[in-house]
């Protein structure tokens, strides 16, 4: 079945076709876990940055580290939709901006990237998206679809049955998905910015997210090196992953490799080392 917003993954190992099938919904296969990120090497790659007159913020090296990880690791860029297994043909990411004031509430939408960016690009294109989302007006793609919904009654129910049975069967309009902000390769939530603990977000049973990053308040984590005790200061994020898409050894490597680019932030920049075959086929890069 064909899709607008991926490609349907035809030599697949039996054992995840049988688990799309067996585990049809999302939440039946969710696997969680928690990666505390020791701070000092980010903070300081950001402050030796900012000395030399360049804005990088905590989000940008994290981003730009999760890209690096979708062009060497293609595999947590798929999706299963209605028990079929899909390569994405796109990096989106769905996240929150806040338009001022956490009274005034915020907006959640999605940002494009290209699996080649480097952390300078991703850093414009982080505050280009954060400018636009935080003007008054006009509302984005998402709040306008979601008042046109709710502006008749029973609109909302039956608009939303409507979606769910044509992204089933590959149907959904691209216009759609890409006002959707449950289509997308990562959700990702800042709750430090609030002053919050990191917990496991569920990724949507409607769409495709396959991979909700949190982060949470720093905290100290006891660690022992040369014998003894010391707390480090880490940010934690708090992963919940779709597990019908790659296994748990593919997994652990590949998040492994996330680590590391965030314990050395300067393998951000420029072009990425490893850009793997499906991805060089699929943004066509060749």
């Amino acid at each position: 079945m064909k899709r607008r917003d991926g490609i349907r993954i035809k030599n697949v190992e039996p054992m995840y076709l049988v688990a799309a099938h067996v585990m049809n919904k999302r939440m039946d296969s969710m696997n969680m876990i928690t990666l505390d990120i020791p701070l000092e090497p980010m903070l300081c790659y950001i402050r030796g940055k900012r000395d030399a007159g360049i804005r990088i913020s905590r989000l940008a090296v994290i981003l730009t580290a999760y890209i690096r990880l979708i062009a060497e690791f293609p595999l947590i860029n798929h999706f299963v939709v209605n028990s079929n297994i899909y390569a994405r043909n796109e990096i989106a990411v769905g996240m929150v901006v806040l338009k001022g004031s956490m009274e005034d509430g915020g907006t959640m939408s999605k940002i494009y990237f290209q699996p080649t960016d480097d952390i300078f690009k991703v850093q414009e294109r982080l505050q280009d998206y954060i400018a636009e989302n935080r003007r008054k007006e006009p509302d984005n793609g998402t709040e306008k679809m979601i008042k046109i919904l709710l502006s008749v009654p029973g609109l909302l129910r039956g608009g939303v049955h409507i979606f769910r049975w044509m992204d089933k069967h590959g149907l959904l309009p691209k216009s759609v998905i890409e006002m959707s902000p449950f289509h997308i390769s990562l959700l990702l939530t800042d709750l430090a910015s609030i002053r919050t603990d990191a917990i496991y977000h569920h990724v949507y049973e409607f769409g495709t997210t396959s991979i909700a990053v949190a982060i949470g308040n720093s905290r100290e984590v006891a660690k022992r090196k040369s014998g003894e005790l010391i707390f480090q200061k880490c940010m934690p994020l708090g992963i919940v992953m779709d597990e019908r898409i790659a296994s748990g050894s593919y997994f652990a490597v590949a998040f492994h490799t996330f680590q590391e680019y965030l314990k050395h932030p300067e393998r951000l920049e420029g072009p990425p080392p490893v850009i793997h075959e499906e991805i060089r086929r699929i943004f066509h890069l060749d």
